[in-house]
Protein backbone atom coordinates (compact mmCIF):
# COMPACT_ATOMS: atom_id res chain seq x y z
CA UNK A 1 0.00 0.00 0.00
CA UNK A 2 2.77 2.41 0.96
CA UNK A 3 4.62 1.55 -2.23
CA UNK A 4 1.49 2.15 -4.36
CA UNK A 5 0.97 5.55 -2.73
CA UNK A 6 4.60 6.45 -3.41
CA UNK A 7 4.30 5.43 -7.06
CA UNK A 8 1.05 7.39 -7.38
CA UNK A 9 2.64 10.51 -5.90
CA UNK A 10 5.64 10.15 -8.21
CA UNK A 11 3.32 9.88 -11.22
CA UNK A 12 1.41 12.95 -10.10
CA UNK A 13 4.70 14.80 -9.60
CA UNK A 14 5.90 13.94 -13.13
CA UNK A 15 2.54 14.98 -14.58
CA UNK A 16 2.85 18.34 -12.82
CA UNK A 17 6.43 18.72 -14.06
CA UNK A 18 5.25 17.89 -17.57
CA UNK A 19 2.40 20.37 -17.41
CA UNK A 20 4.81 23.05 -16.26
CA UNK A 21 7.50 22.11 -18.78
CA UNK A 22 5.25 22.23 -21.86
CA UNK A 23 4.46 25.98 -21.70
CA UNK A 24 8.02 26.75 -20.62
CA UNK A 25 9.42 24.82 -23.59
CA UNK A 26 6.93 26.46 -25.93
CA UNK A 27 7.94 29.89 -24.63
CA UNK A 28 11.63 28.98 -24.97
CA UNK A 29 11.20 27.84 -28.58
CA UNK A 30 9.46 31.14 -29.42
CA UNK A 31 12.03 33.46 -27.89
CA UNK A 32 12.44 36.20 -30.51
CA UNK A 33 15.86 36.86 -32.09
CA UNK A 34 18.03 39.33 -30.18
CA UNK A 35 17.89 42.95 -31.28
CA UNK A 36 20.66 44.04 -33.60
CA UNK A 37 23.42 46.07 -32.00
CA UNK A 38 24.00 49.57 -33.44
CA UNK A 39 27.05 48.26 -35.33
CA UNK A 40 25.22 45.26 -36.81
CA UNK A 41 22.17 47.41 -37.60
CA UNK A 42 24.46 49.82 -39.43
CA UNK A 43 25.97 46.93 -41.40
CA UNK A 44 22.53 45.73 -42.43
CA UNK A 45 21.27 49.24 -43.26
CA UNK A 46 24.29 49.99 -45.46
CA UNK A 47 23.82 46.77 -47.42
CA UNK A 48 21.25 45.72 -49.99
CA UNK A 49 19.22 42.68 -51.02
CA UNK A 50 18.77 41.15 -54.43
CA UNK A 51 16.39 38.38 -55.40
CA UNK A 52 17.61 35.11 -56.81
CA UNK A 53 14.97 32.50 -57.72
CA UNK A 54 12.62 33.97 -55.18
CA UNK A 55 15.27 34.12 -52.44
CA UNK A 56 16.41 37.35 -50.78
CA UNK A 57 20.21 37.58 -50.70
CA UNK A 58 21.93 40.19 -48.55
CA UNK A 59 25.13 41.77 -49.82
CA UNK A 60 27.52 44.65 -49.26
CA UNK A 61 29.09 46.55 -52.15
CA UNK A 62 31.44 49.44 -51.37
CA UNK A 63 33.18 51.67 -53.88
CA UNK A 64 36.78 52.27 -52.87
CA UNK A 65 39.75 53.55 -54.84
CA UNK A 66 38.65 55.65 -57.81
CA UNK A 67 40.23 54.66 -61.10
CA UNK A 68 41.34 51.21 -59.98
CA UNK A 69 39.93 48.26 -61.95
CA UNK A 70 40.40 45.87 -59.02
CA UNK A 71 37.44 43.99 -57.52
CA UNK A 72 37.52 41.71 -54.48
CA UNK A 73 34.69 39.37 -53.50
CA UNK A 74 34.66 38.10 -49.90
CA UNK A 75 33.26 34.67 -49.01
CA UNK A 76 32.56 34.13 -45.32
CA UNK A 77 32.70 31.01 -43.14
CA UNK A 78 30.42 28.84 -41.01
CA UNK A 79 28.36 29.58 -38.95
CA UNK A 80 28.68 33.35 -39.21
CA UNK A 81 28.08 35.92 -41.97
CA UNK A 82 29.52 38.64 -44.18
CA UNK A 83 29.95 40.70 -41.01
CA UNK A 84 33.08 38.59 -40.39
CA UNK A 85 34.91 40.98 -42.71
CA UNK A 86 34.02 44.26 -41.01
CA UNK A 87 37.42 44.71 -39.32
CA UNK A 88 39.31 44.71 -42.64
CA UNK A 89 36.59 46.28 -44.82
CA UNK A 90 37.91 49.84 -44.75
CA UNK A 91 41.46 48.65 -45.41
CA UNK A 92 40.29 46.75 -48.49
CA UNK A 93 38.52 49.85 -49.85
CA UNK A 94 41.88 51.66 -49.84
CA UNK A 95 43.24 49.10 -52.34
CA UNK A 96 40.25 47.93 -54.39
CA UNK A 97 37.70 49.82 -56.47
CA UNK A 98 34.87 47.46 -55.43
CA UNK A 99 34.66 45.44 -52.22
CA UNK A 100 31.77 42.97 -52.28
CA UNK A 101 30.50 40.43 -49.75
CA UNK A 102 27.30 38.42 -49.40
CA UNK A 103 25.54 36.21 -46.88
CA UNK A 104 25.39 32.56 -47.86
CA UNK A 105 22.58 30.01 -47.63
CA UNK A 106 20.81 30.41 -44.33
CA UNK A 107 23.48 32.71 -42.91
CA UNK A 108 23.13 36.27 -41.67
CA UNK A 109 20.56 38.32 -43.58
CA UNK A 110 20.14 36.02 -46.61
CA UNK A 111 17.42 33.39 -46.96
CA UNK A 112 19.52 31.02 -49.10
CA UNK A 113 23.24 30.71 -51.72
CA UNK A 114 26.85 29.49 -54.23
CA UNK A 115 25.72 29.84 -57.95
CA UNK A 116 24.46 32.88 -56.04
CA UNK A 117 27.93 34.46 -56.10
CA UNK A 118 27.79 34.34 -59.90
CA UNK A 119 24.22 35.66 -59.86
CA UNK A 120 25.22 38.56 -57.62
CA UNK A 121 28.02 39.59 -59.96
CA UNK A 122 25.62 39.42 -62.91
CA UNK A 123 23.18 41.54 -60.91
CA UNK A 124 25.95 44.10 -60.35
CA UNK A 125 26.96 44.01 -64.02
CA UNK A 126 30.38 42.56 -63.19
CA UNK A 127 30.08 39.14 -64.84
CA UNK A 128 32.73 39.96 -67.44
CA UNK A 129 35.20 41.52 -65.00
CA UNK A 130 38.16 39.72 -63.45
CA UNK A 131 37.67 39.36 -59.70
CA UNK A 132 39.87 38.50 -56.76
CA UNK A 133 38.33 36.01 -54.32
CA UNK A 134 39.10 36.20 -50.61
CA UNK A 135 37.54 33.41 -48.56
CA UNK A 136 37.41 31.89 -45.10
CA UNK A 137 36.34 28.45 -43.77
CA UNK A 138 33.09 27.44 -45.52
CA UNK A 139 33.79 30.20 -48.04
CA UNK A 140 36.90 28.28 -49.11
CA UNK A 141 34.64 25.50 -50.43
CA UNK A 142 32.51 28.00 -52.32
CA UNK A 143 35.72 29.44 -53.80
CA UNK A 144 36.88 25.95 -54.80
CA UNK A 145 33.60 25.30 -56.61
CA UNK A 146 33.82 28.68 -58.38
CA UNK A 147 37.39 27.83 -59.33
CA UNK A 148 36.27 24.48 -60.76
CA UNK A 149 33.57 26.18 -62.83
CA UNK A 150 36.06 28.81 -63.99
CA UNK A 151 38.44 26.05 -65.06
CA UNK A 152 35.64 24.23 -66.89
CA UNK A 153 34.25 27.49 -68.32
CA UNK A 154 30.85 26.58 -66.92
CA UNK A 155 27.69 28.28 -65.61
CA UNK A 156 28.19 31.97 -64.85
CA UNK A 157 31.70 32.00 -66.33
CA UNK A 158 33.08 34.00 -63.44
CA UNK A 159 36.59 35.12 -64.36
CA UNK A 160 38.90 34.71 -61.37
CA UNK A 161 42.09 36.76 -61.23
CA UNK A 162 43.39 35.43 -57.91
CA UNK A 163 42.31 33.38 -54.92
CA UNK A 164 43.24 33.76 -51.26
CA UNK A 165 41.96 31.13 -48.83
CA UNK A 166 42.07 31.18 -45.03
CA UNK A 167 41.64 28.53 -42.34
CA UNK A 168 39.22 26.40 -44.33
CA UNK A 169 39.14 22.62 -44.13
CA UNK A 170 39.85 22.07 -47.80
CA UNK A 171 41.24 18.60 -47.03
CA UNK A 172 38.74 16.26 -45.33
CA UNK A 173 41.57 14.10 -43.98
CA UNK A 174 43.02 16.93 -41.86
CA UNK A 175 39.72 18.52 -40.88
CA UNK A 176 38.73 18.18 -37.20
CA UNK A 177 35.10 19.32 -36.69
CA UNK A 178 34.06 20.30 -33.19
CA UNK A 179 31.89 18.00 -31.07
CA UNK A 180 28.84 20.20 -31.53
CA UNK A 181 29.34 20.15 -35.31
CA UNK A 182 29.52 16.35 -35.26
CA UNK A 183 26.35 16.08 -33.19
CA UNK A 184 24.43 18.46 -35.45
CA UNK A 185 25.79 16.94 -38.66
CA UNK A 186 25.34 13.26 -37.83
CA UNK A 187 22.69 13.33 -35.11
CA UNK A 188 19.89 12.07 -37.35
CA UNK A 189 16.50 12.74 -35.75
CA UNK A 190 18.29 14.36 -32.81
CA UNK A 191 19.81 17.14 -34.98
CA UNK A 192 16.65 19.23 -35.57
CA UNK A 193 15.87 18.98 -31.85
CA UNK A 194 19.34 20.23 -30.96
CA UNK A 195 19.06 23.16 -33.37
CA UNK A 196 15.81 24.23 -31.70
CA UNK A 197 17.27 23.96 -28.23
CA UNK A 198 20.42 25.87 -29.12
CA UNK A 199 20.71 29.24 -27.40
CA UNK A 200 23.31 31.97 -26.98
CA UNK A 201 25.03 30.13 -24.12
CA UNK A 202 25.44 26.90 -26.13
CA UNK A 203 26.51 28.85 -29.22
CA UNK A 204 29.11 30.97 -27.43
CA UNK A 205 30.53 28.00 -25.52
CA UNK A 206 30.80 26.10 -28.79
CA UNK A 207 32.38 28.88 -30.86
CA UNK A 208 34.81 30.46 -28.39
CA UNK A 209 37.30 27.52 -28.43
CA UNK A 210 38.09 28.10 -32.11
CA UNK A 211 39.56 31.51 -31.22
CA UNK A 212 43.02 31.96 -29.74
CA UNK A 213 43.36 32.42 -25.95
CA UNK A 214 44.22 36.12 -26.28
CA UNK A 215 41.96 36.96 -29.21
CA UNK A 216 38.56 35.66 -28.18
CA UNK A 217 35.53 37.77 -29.09
CA UNK A 218 33.86 39.93 -26.48
CA UNK A 219 30.38 39.07 -25.30
CA UNK A 220 28.94 41.86 -27.46
CA UNK A 221 30.74 40.47 -30.52
CA UNK A 222 29.39 37.00 -29.77
CA UNK A 223 25.89 38.48 -29.48
CA UNK A 224 26.34 40.06 -32.93
CA UNK A 225 27.28 36.65 -34.35
CA UNK A 226 24.32 35.00 -32.64
CA UNK A 227 21.94 37.73 -33.85
CA UNK A 228 23.07 37.06 -37.41
CA UNK A 229 22.42 33.34 -36.98
CA UNK A 230 19.00 33.84 -35.37
CA UNK A 231 17.92 36.23 -38.13
CA UNK A 232 15.22 34.53 -40.23
CA UNK A 233 15.59 31.41 -38.03
CA UNK A 234 18.98 30.56 -39.49
CA UNK A 235 19.71 28.47 -36.38
CA UNK A 236 17.03 25.98 -37.47
CA UNK A 237 18.98 24.99 -40.62
CA UNK A 238 22.45 24.67 -39.08
CA UNK A 239 22.27 20.86 -39.21
CA UNK A 240 21.49 21.03 -42.94
CA UNK A 241 24.24 23.56 -43.61
CA UNK A 242 26.78 21.33 -41.88
CA UNK A 243 26.34 18.72 -44.60
CA UNK A 244 29.04 20.68 -46.44
CA UNK A 245 31.50 18.66 -44.33
CA UNK A 246 30.25 15.45 -45.95
CA UNK A 247 30.20 17.11 -49.37
CA UNK A 248 33.86 17.99 -48.88
CA UNK A 249 34.65 14.27 -48.81
CA UNK A 250 32.37 13.45 -51.73
CA UNK A 251 33.78 16.17 -53.98
CA UNK A 252 37.41 16.10 -52.81
CA UNK A 253 38.79 15.22 -56.25
CA UNK A 254 36.75 17.96 -57.91
CA UNK A 255 37.54 20.73 -55.41
CA UNK A 256 41.14 19.93 -54.47
CA UNK A 257 41.81 19.12 -58.11
CA UNK A 258 40.61 22.58 -59.11
CA UNK A 259 43.11 24.18 -56.72
CA UNK A 260 45.95 22.00 -57.94
CA UNK A 261 45.39 22.49 -61.65
CA UNK A 262 44.77 26.20 -62.22
CA UNK A 263 47.52 28.70 -62.98
CA UNK A 264 46.12 31.82 -61.30
CA UNK A 265 47.93 33.16 -58.18
CA UNK A 266 46.77 31.30 -55.03
CA UNK A 267 47.60 32.17 -51.44
CA UNK A 268 46.68 30.83 -48.00
CA UNK A 269 46.53 32.90 -44.80
CA UNK A 270 46.79 30.59 -41.80
CA UNK A 271 46.12 31.02 -38.11
CA UNK A 272 48.27 28.11 -36.84
CA UNK A 273 46.47 27.55 -33.51
CA UNK A 274 43.35 26.42 -35.38
CA UNK A 275 41.88 23.27 -33.74
CA UNK A 276 39.71 22.63 -36.80
CA UNK A 277 42.64 22.62 -39.27
CA UNK A 278 45.53 21.70 -36.96
CA UNK A 279 49.17 22.58 -37.36
CA UNK A 280 51.37 21.03 -38.70
CA UNK A 281 49.25 18.32 -40.38
CA UNK A 282 47.14 20.72 -42.40
CA UNK A 283 50.01 22.93 -43.53
CA UNK A 284 52.21 19.97 -44.51
CA UNK A 285 49.46 18.51 -46.70
CA UNK A 286 48.65 21.93 -48.18
CA UNK A 287 52.24 22.57 -49.22
CA UNK A 288 52.62 19.05 -50.59
CA UNK A 289 49.38 19.26 -52.60
CA UNK A 290 49.72 22.88 -53.75
CA UNK A 291 53.45 23.62 -54.10
CA UNK A 292 52.75 26.64 -56.31
CA UNK A 293 50.68 28.40 -53.68
CA UNK A 294 52.24 30.90 -51.32
CA UNK A 295 51.41 30.87 -47.60
CA UNK A 296 51.31 33.46 -44.81
CA UNK A 297 51.47 32.06 -41.28
CA UNK A 298 50.24 34.51 -38.67
CA UNK A 299 51.39 34.69 -35.02
CA UNK A 300 51.29 31.38 -33.19
CA UNK A 301 48.39 32.45 -30.94
CA UNK A 302 46.06 33.21 -33.88
CA UNK A 303 43.44 30.55 -34.50
CA UNK A 304 40.47 29.82 -36.78
CA UNK A 305 39.16 33.39 -37.37
CA UNK A 306 42.34 35.25 -38.40
CA UNK A 307 40.52 38.21 -39.98
CA UNK A 308 38.82 38.90 -36.65
CA UNK A 309 41.66 37.88 -34.32
CA UNK A 310 44.46 39.71 -36.13
CA UNK A 311 42.87 42.03 -38.70
CA UNK A 312 46.05 44.04 -39.33
CA UNK A 313 48.21 40.94 -39.73
CA UNK A 314 45.58 39.41 -42.01
CA UNK A 315 45.25 42.56 -44.11
CA UNK A 316 49.03 42.95 -44.43
CA UNK A 317 49.37 39.33 -45.52
CA UNK A 318 46.63 39.74 -48.12
CA UNK A 319 48.02 43.01 -49.48
CA UNK A 320 51.46 41.42 -49.72
CA UNK A 321 49.93 38.68 -51.86
CA UNK A 322 47.85 41.04 -54.05
CA UNK A 323 50.83 43.30 -54.68
CA UNK A 324 53.07 40.38 -55.67
CA UNK A 325 51.62 39.88 -59.14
Amino acid sequence: MVRRDRLRRMREWWVQVGLLAVPLLAAYLHIPPPQLSPALHSWKSSGKFFTYKGLRIFYQDSVGVVGSPEIVVLLHGFPTSSYDWYKIWEGLTLRFHRVIALDFLGFGFSDKPASIVEALLRHLGLQNRRVNLLSHDYGDIVAQELLYRFKQNRSGRLTIKSLCLSNGGIFPETHRPLLLQKLLKDGGLLSPILTRLMNFFVFSRGLTPVFGPYTRPSESELWDMWAGIRNNDGNLVIDSLLQYINQRKKFRRRWVGALASVTIPIHFIYGPLDPVNPYPEFLELYRKTLPRSTVSILDDHISHYPQLEDPMGFLNAYMGFINSF
